[in-house]
């Protein structure tokens, strides 16, 4: 399946599931386990999609690809890195990210998302796939000059719009075998696949859960392939990600 959430042209938002170019719509948000499918469609056309989900928390996976670790000179972790993102960072598809006057290197970060759809705390690998509610893309943005400066990383990653994510949720997908790509005005600048995950996402969700409790609509990032790099204003940024589709958004 394939949820969405969305404005309308009356500034209403709505959740749907998304068949071909059409949304069937739901009468609650897709994560409530009471929500049912309606008689009402609407054109994928007539709406705007914004970001799936509204977190609590936005998690995020750093060093999860060797090459990634090797092109920043960091040893190889002996656990996941974990790290968090604010949630006033999230935006949806084909909106704006915001440059900050105090950076002078933003870069882009495709990543695979990871939604929870229940509330989870120290579950095994196996419980911790049971409490996926499914994957979207998403764009670890990050303020490069200042992670350096800083020497830890929440300035860097948590300016507003540093986390779009979109453009909708898959449910049936396996994560462990997903390509990954990023596109930067049309040119492919990172280019992998989760196989290569040092981490996987059962793993991954596992270990987070020992720290925090995940509520329904967190968001896990998993982590950027080799080849990150600086974006300038004006420049159109693609994370595409096979069997979920592409997240696009520009810079200004």
């Amino acid at each position: 399946m394939k949820y969405c959430r969305f404005m309308n042209g009356q500034n209403e938002i709505g959740y749907g599931v998304i068949q071909g170019e059409m949304i069937q719509l739901l009468d609650k948000n897709f994560l409530d386990p009471s929500n049912k499918q309606t008689n009402a469609w609407v054109s994928l056309d007539e709406v705007t999609l914004l970001a799936p989900v509204l977190p609590s928390k936005v998690i995020c996976v750093g060093l999860n690809y060797a090459l990634h670790a090797k092109e920043l000179n960091h040893a190889l972790p002996d656990d996941p890195v974990i790290f968090l993102k604010p949630p006033t960072c999230v935006i949806g598809p084909d909106e704006e990210i915001l440059y900050p006057n105090m950076s002078q290197r933003v870069d882009y970060e495709a990543e695979l998302a990871v939604i929870i759809g229940t509330t989870i705390k120290d579950v095994t690998e196996a419980e911790a796939i049971e409490g996926i509610f499914g994957y979207s893309c998403a764009n670890d943005v990050t303020a490069r000059d200042l992670q350096k400066k800083d020497g830890q990383w929440t300035r860097g990653k948590s300016f507003d719009t540093f986390c779009p994510i979109g453009p909708w949720i898959v449910t049936e997908v396996d994560p462990s075998q997903l390509d990954v790509r990023l596109l930067l005005n049309g040119m492919v600048k990172q280019s992998s696949n989760t196989r290569n995950f040092m981490a996987s996402v059962p793993k991954l969700v596992s270990f987070i859960s020992q720290v925090m409790t995940l509520l329904p609509g967190d968001v896990v990032l998993t982590g950027t392939p080799e080849g990150i790099g600086p974006m300038l204003p004006g420049d159109e940024v693609i994370v595409e990600i096979q069997s979920i589709g592409q997240l696009r958004n520009t810079l200004r």
